[in-house]
């Protein structure tokens, strides 16, 4: 049934449509320092402040570091909270993203995903985030600006909810979808007012014995973050894990509303497969990479080539039971990461993948792809190629160099 909500077209490019969606959400504060290619995010943002078309407070800070723990002291007092930041930035925030996580301070953040030094690099892959990995943060991986737009309005819902609270990170990717314009459809401001709603806070007992929001308050004392030691320290740990797993069933319910209101949804909010249902052959990658995929996929299935996609959109917390059903019928398969992890055998997706068919019914073959970092170019050629390899995966049942890099020079 499609939405009878009339929604405005904008031509917007990926920065521009996180800001757009945060200006819809009635954030208390925004708290940010910039870098490319973020900084358009909070440089729109402060228009909007500017010519008074937000009740939000700016806060310009004098790092990363600072601009997250703004944001985690303010959600703390039950405020609404964002930031966005890229690359050196998100490795400075490095250890308030553990803070703001372990104090269940559900704080949205957009990531222009950008490439990390040395040497000195601008442009976009995944190796800022997947360094964040474990952080305690969610992750949402972005395909195109519009979906950009609907996860950031998601994320706040998702990050809020009292099974959950989670800080939140939606990745986009450098200057391929950061400065990109594109067609953004955005809803009616007074539709995500309503759909984001107003925050609800938890109710706890205080150390008094009194119930109270959970919030830093004068009125009810309570401590937020305090020390924890052998005692103590491993429950919290274990909370968090709770809560990721939570925010499976959650991603997917705010997701499946979202489309009710949009008429716009992503696979199942965790995975989107593109013609695996029946493939042998099949690709997983994050991110903007999947538009080329699907090109090459649409050209492989006219050949008759049983070829497929499968694009994680949720990649903390890992949905490992929907990847495994997704795969049911594949027999070999390219894991595309665009990040390095040095010394490890392989990127951070390929490990994780790995790690999830190893428990799977069926066992298809798997080759990892390196690519795109530094913001490399990836064409529908190279693309091409990697399914010709899967196909000769297939006819020689050998594996003969499970990690290769695409596009290098060597």
């Amino acid at each position: 049934m499609k939405s009878v909500i009339k929604q405005e077209v904008l031509a917007l490019n990926g920065d521009e449509a996180v800001a757009y969606a945060a200006k819809q959400s009635d954030v208390d504060i925004v708290a940010a320092y910039p870098i490319t290619p973020q900084t358009i995010i909070v440089e729109k943002f402060s228009e909007y402040v500017a010519n008074g078309e937000v009740e939000t407070e700016f806060v310009c800070t004098e790092s990363e570091h600072s601009a997250m723990t703004a944001c985690l002291a303010a959600a703390t007092t039950g405020a609404r909270a964002f930031t966005a930041t890229a690359s050196a930035g998100l490795a400075l925030m490095h250890e308030m993203l553990f803070v703001t996580s372990g104090c269940r301070a559900p704080v949205v953040m957009a990531v222009a995903n950008r490439a990390l030094s040395a040497p000195i690099n601008i442009h976009g892959d995944h190796s800022d985030t997947m360094a964040e990995r474990d952080s305690g943060w969610i992750q949402i991986y972005a395909e195109n600006a519009q979906e950009v737009y609907d996860s950031v309005v998601q994320a706040f819902r998702i990050a809020e909810n009292p099974e959950v609270l989670l800080p939140v990170m939606v990745c986009l990717d450098g200057f391929t979808l950061s400065h990109t314009l594109e067609n953004v459809n955005v809803l009616p401001d007074t539709v995500v007012e309503k759909f984001v709603g107003t925050r609800q806070l938890p109710q706890v007992l205080t150390h008094e014995g009194k119930t109270a929001s959970f919030k830093l308050d004068p009125e009810n004392p309570m401590t937020v973050g305090s020390i924890a030691l052998q005692n103590y320290y491993f429950e919290f740990k274990r909370q968090q894990e709770e809560a990721m797993r939570n925010a499976l069933n959650v991603i997917k319910q705010v997701h499946d509303e979202y489309a009710q209101v949009s008429d716009r949804s992503y696979g199942d909010a965790l995975v989107e497969s593109y013609c695996v249902d029946d493939a042998e052959i099949a690709i997983i990658c994050l991110g903007s990479t999947a538009g080329t995929v699907k090109t090459v996929v649409d050209k492989l299935r006219a050949e008759d080539v049983k070829a497929g996609l499968l694009r994680i959109r949720t990649f903390r917390p890992l949905p490992v039971k929907e990847i495994i059903k997704a795969l049911g019928t594949v027999k070999a398969l390219a894991v595309m990461d665009r990040a390095i992890s040095f010394g490890g055998n392989g990127g951070p997706v390929y490990h994780e993948v790995r790690h999830v068919l190893y428990s799977a019914d069926k066992h298809p073959y798997v080759v990892n792809y390196i690519y795109g970092l530094g913001g490399r170019d990836t064409s529908p050629e190279q693309i091409r190629k990697i399914y010709e390899d899967l196909q000769r995966i297939l006819q020689t049942q050998h594996v003969k160099t499970p990690i290769q890099y695409v596009g290098l020079r060597e």
